[in-house]
Order: C-alpha cells, then structure tokens, then sequence
C-alpha cells in the first residue's frame, strides 16, 4: 500500500477537527441579529444566480453580496434536517434519521437536547419562529414555544395546503399555543412575511434579535396566486415549473418585505442572514437540482447538496464570493455559537465554521455523515472528496434537467434495485455530479470508506419511526393537529 494511501486511512480513521473558537462575550447591546430563513423543497437549480428563468432578485442580491455557499450540506429529507439545524446533531444519533414526522406519530426532536434557540436565549437573545416546525408536536414540550422560542405562529406538519392550512382533516396552523383560524383563506408567504414583519417592527433594537423563518415555500402541494406565474414566470412555459417558478418569486417577495423592514429599521447595520434549503429539490414536483445527480430523498448530491448563503454588511472581509468550504447541516448551531461567545452543547456533531466562512479558510470538517438509515438499509458518507454509498441511493437516481414544455409527466421514478451490501465510491471534488463510479480503480479508497462508515455504525441510535396513533386524531380536538396524546 502506499505512503499516500496509508496518509488518507489515517486521516479517515482519526478524524481531528480543529479547536472550535469562540468570540470573547459581546455585550448583549452589540451582539448581531440574526435571520435564519430555511427554503421548503427547494432545489440546487431552483434559484436566479443559477437560473436565471427562476425570479429571485432579493435573494440573489443577498447571495452575489454576501458569500454563496457551494458544499454546504443538508439532510435528504426536511425533518431530519431540521433536527440538524435545532440540536447540532446528525439525525442518526438522535433517532430521526428516517424518513419524517408523520402527522400521527409519537416521534420529536428528544426533550434532553439544548436547542439552538435555548441556547441563544442564554447570551441574551429573543428568539421567534414563523413558518413550519416538522419536530415533533404530541406532547406540549415537543413545541416550539417549550423548545426556546418566546413566539410561533406557524404549522407543526408538512404538505398542507397554501390556503386551508389543512393537512387531511385536520387545521395546522397556530399561533404559539393557540390554533389559529383567522388565517384561513390566506396564502401562507403572506402572513409569514407580516407576522416577521410586525416582530421586527415591535423588537427593541437594542436587544439580539433570533428570528427564525422556515417558510412552508416552496413544498408541495403546487399552490401559488395565479399573477405570480403571469408576471414573473411567463418565459416559463412547463405547466408545474411554472406553478414551482410562482413559488419561489413569492417566497423572494417575503423575503424581500422583511428584508426590507430590517433596513427601515436599521438592523441590517447589524446582522447575519443565513438561508439554506432543507433538502434537494423534488423533481416529481418540478423542483431542479441540474446538473447534480437524484432529487430530494435520496443519497444523491441533488438530494442533499443545498442551494444557500450567508449575507452580512459588515461582519465579514470579503462579501461577493463563492466559499467552497465542506460544512454540514449541524454545523450552523456551533457556527452561531462562535459569532456570539456562547456555549456549544458538548458532544455535538457540528463543528463551527465561522473562522473559515469569516476568513474564506479552510473548512475544520473533514467528514461526514450524508445518512444512516437501517430500516432502508441504506446509508453514505463522505470524507475528505470520496464518497461511500451504501445500498440504494433511492428511488430518483438520473440527472434531470429543467422541465421542458411537453415534460410535465416525463419524469418518474427508477427502481434500480441495490443490495445492502451494494457499494458505490465517488471522488466529489472530480466528478461532482456523480457520473463515474470509482470503486474498482481505488480498491483500498473503497477499504477504508467502510471502515469509517462502520465506525459510524457503532455510534447509530435505532430510529424513532412508530406506526400511526389514532389518538392523534383531529377530530378529538375540535378539528385541529393538537398536542397531548403521548
């Protein structure tokens, strides 16, 4: 074996991060605020700065003058990565590794797990959410407001409709503990935006600001008011990417209302926006993630690679750029962390990556877990620029292109099948969009990938995915998804 190959097994084998830096304590009064926005199904390609068809002049200010991220990775599937966003945690150590949080099943983000919000709240932030949670709502202390947040107005589920907010039959929608029904009727972008808005028109400035936005745009069901194809997706002519292009332009509107009120307001002296998707687009729902490989729920870098940015005024040296740093869905908690001098929960998975965002070094990730799911039988990781996948990458495993005219029912799925103990080696860096299968060429490359993923293996909590309880029935709370049955 060479010397080389002896170097990469050691560096697999023994994974050591570099020291995580927190800033010195900043007085409350100078701490930056803080915008999280968190996209819905949105894909790699479903962006202007990388499609220009797509309308989105507010986020691509954002994005060109401030630091577009280009590996920043996210969980397949949107409640795995929002675990990863709230706990700092890879899904498959906190047992959310499969699949999501069906609307009647006893499964959350665990209780004994410091949530980014609590632990902002503790350097002195206030801390509100609008939009989706998709964590875990059977029991009260599984919800947003029992989980750090002084406020929420938003939904506990995921795929209801734009303007019922109704999940089958029940409601979904609240505002902090309350359902609310004064909003049926009204599209979701809307409300999120002038509920954001009213927060940021109603906070003392002098206090940190966290505000989280995980907007319901752009999920299924393919919902949006009918101007916002006309006049901003009229060079569109595929039915549903047309429907998906009126999506996206109404999410940037929000985006651009709150944005906007920020700098009335003077915060925007003072702040840090993050966005990022949850997961890649789903191209059954004429989501896009060309040129990479597969969709949301797979394996794929199309189903995991996350279209996103950072934008401050004056946080860092050098804005306008592409930052090709590895970073990782749990990363952000230990990276906000490091912004504020506050304290990272110990034992986490995420490593912080404000030095190498700030300063466009390095990245301090090496590795990391794409998933481990043993129900599917099916996991991938990376290290370094090789990945390892283990059984089937999922059921969307082509390369597909922006929808044409005539392709509205063109794309289904593949049902390749893949053994277990099926392997897949890909050099990321050389071949991003996963063309070439390697494993052959790099047999020790492919030896020491599996020794690193059963490393991780021996650290996988059992997945938290119980059948369906009918005690979660709406109609047993007047109609509405309601906490208190587990």
């Amino acid at each position: 074996m060479s010397s080389c190959t002896w170097r990469f097994l050691l560096l697999l084998v023994v994974c050591v991060f570099c020291p995580r830096h927190a800033l010195s304590r900043t007085p409350p009064n100078q701490l930056p605020h803080i915008v999280f926005i968190v996209a819905d199904d949105l894909g790699w390609n479903d962006v202007g700065w990388r499609e220009p068809k797509m309308h989105t002049p507010n986020l691509n200010f954002l994005a060109l003058n401030g630091i577009i991220l280009n590996n920043s990775y996210v969980q397949p599937l949107c409640s795995p990565s929002r675990s990863a966003f709230m706990s700092g945690y890879f899904p498959f150590h906190t047992g959310l590794q499969h699949d999501v949080i069906g609307p009647m099943q006893q499964a959350y983000l665990p209780a004994n797990l410091t949530t980014l919000p609590e632990a902002l709240k503790k350097v002195g932030y206030a801390t509100h959410a609008v939009g989706k949670w998709h964590l875990g709502y059977c029991n009260w202390k599984y919800t947003p407001t029992y989980r750090g947040f002084d406020s929420f107005m938003g939904y506990y589920n995921a795929a209801e409709d734009y303007y019922t907010h109704k999940l089958g039959p029940g409601l979904d929608l609240r505002i902090d503990e309350n359902v609310d029904t004064e909003d049926t009727g009204k599209y979701s972008a809307y409300f999120y935006a002038a509920r954001a808005q009213q927060i940021i028109a109603a906070h003392n400035a002098s206090q940190p600001l966290f505000l989280y936005l995980p907007f319901q745009s752009v999920h299924e069901p393919l919902e949006v008011p009918e101007v916002y194809e006309n006049v901003f997706c009229s060079g569109t002519q595929n039915s549903t990417r047309k429907t998906k292009c009126g999506m996206v332009a109404i999410l940037d509107e929000a985006i651009g209302n709150i944005t906007g009120l920020l700098d009335t307001r003077g915060f925007m002296e003072n702040i840090l926006i993050i966005f990022t998707t949850d997961n890649g687009g789903p191209v059954w729902a004429a989501g896009n993630n060309w040129p990479l490989r597969g969709a949301k729920s797979t394996l794929w870098e199309g189903g995991t690679r996350g279209t996103g940015f950072v934008y401050s005024r004056n946080l860092f040296k050098q804005t306008g750029i592409i930052h090709d740093g590895l970073m990782h869905a749990v990363d952000w908690f230990p990276t906000i962390m490091s912004l504020v001098g506050g304290q990272t929960p110990p034992g986490i998975d995420g490593v912080s990556q404000w030095e190498s965002i700030l300063n466009g070094s390095p990245s301090p990730r090496y590795d990391f877990v794409y998933n481990i799911d043993q129900i599917l039988q099916n996991s991938a990781i990376r290290n370094g620029d090789w990945k390892l996948i283990q059984g089937s990458p999922g059921t969307w495993n082509d390369w597909y292109p922006v929808p044409g005219v005539d392709s509205d029912d063109s794309v289904t799925p593949d049902y390749t099948k893949f053994a277990p103990d099926d392997y897949q080696l890909y050099n990321i860096k050389e071949d991003p969009e996963e063309r070439n299968d390697v494993k052959s060429l790099y047999p020790d490359v492919l030896v020491a990938m599996q020794l690193r993923l059963a490393q991780w293996l021996n650290t996988e909590v059992p997945p938290n995915f119980p059948g369906p309880d009918p005690a979660a029935n709406p109609a047993r709370y007047g109609g509405a998804w309601s906490p208190g049955w587990c």
